[in-house]
């Protein structure tokens, strides 16, 4: 009797994951061809003169674009200023951020006294700040990297300050109890507990680090991605500012899948 009960679990559990698999196949399968289908499209209106070839570019004409700044050398130099802007952004603005929130968790009057001055940075729109950053770093690299971080780091703040304090009140009071001190509640309980919200925080802060990167290549560059869209549309080269901008979103969903991949690890590890 136990057997067959066994057994039929078994078989249960065999096509469930079967229906899973199929059924997860089925939307990657309609994912690509959504996107095959967008880009045959545009090639057929382009080539029919339905769009504007100027004005739209096309699938074919990016390629080709792409194809010449690769055989200039121009492709992965451009990339590279682009991603290592981005990557050092990302990582002193998560890094900081967590740091800030350590201290405005383990000081309660410091929270409250810098709460106010944190909800009007995370309000300011960050390009505001433009002109007096390139004053302050000069033109260059640093201006673009502090923009990134600036960007960055008060999200990072807001969202792992939260994290920290949603974490219950009643297992801090049975390590005090216990005789846990403050350093020994942050290690043990608090870091352990806000992981996976930190995680979340990487996907968000992924996404806002780009933006960082590109809008101080808006400002002030002389190369990178963001460069290449601004010359691109001075010189109404539409291809060229496609061309960039595929780069970034292709680039930018990598980085994405990377954190994607790491929260998949960590929750595997949890047991969440």
């Amino acid at each position: 009797m136990k057997r067959s009960k066994s057994k039929i679990c078994s078989n249960e559990h065999a096509k469930f994951i079967k229906q899973y698999k199929s059924k997860k196949l089925t939307i990657l399968f309609c994912q690509l061809g959504l996107l095959i289908l967008f880009i045959c499209l545009w090639e057929i209106l382009t080539q029919t003169q339905v769009l504007n070839v100027l004005i739209f570019s096309s699938p074919s004409r990016i390629v080709s674009t792409i194809s010449t700044l690769y055989t200039s050398g121009d492709l992965f130099y451009h990339i590279g200023i682009t991603l290592s802007e981005t990557l050092i952004g990302f990582v002193l603005g998560v890094g900081l951020g967590t740091i800030v929130a350590i201290l405005l968790w383990w000081n309660e009057s410091l929270r409250k006294i810098l709460d106010p001055y944190i909800v009007v940075l995370n309000s300011l729109p960050k390009i505001a700040l433009g002109p007096i950053i390139i004053i302050w770093f000069g033109a260059g690299m640093q201006s673009i990297i502090v923009m990134c971080v600036l960007i960055t780091i008060v999200i990072t703040t807001l969202s792992m300050l939260n994290a920290f304090q949603s974490v219950s009140n009643t297992k801090i009071l049975l390590l005090q109890s216990l005789g846990a001190s403050k350093f020994t509640i942050l290690r043990k309980l608090i870091l352990p507990s806000s992981l996976p919200q930190f995680v979340s925080v990487l996907k968000i802060a992924v996404g806002m680090s780009w933006v960082g990167s590109i809008m101080g290549e808006y400002l002030i560059s002389s190369a990178g991605l963001g460069y290449l869209i601004v010359y691109g549309s001075q010189v109404f080269q539409l291809d060229l500012v496609m061309s960039s901008t595929l780069i970034l979103c292709v680039l930018a969903s990598v980085m994405y899948l990377f954190v994607a991949l790491l929260e998949k690890i960590v929750h595997r590890r949890l047991g969440l």
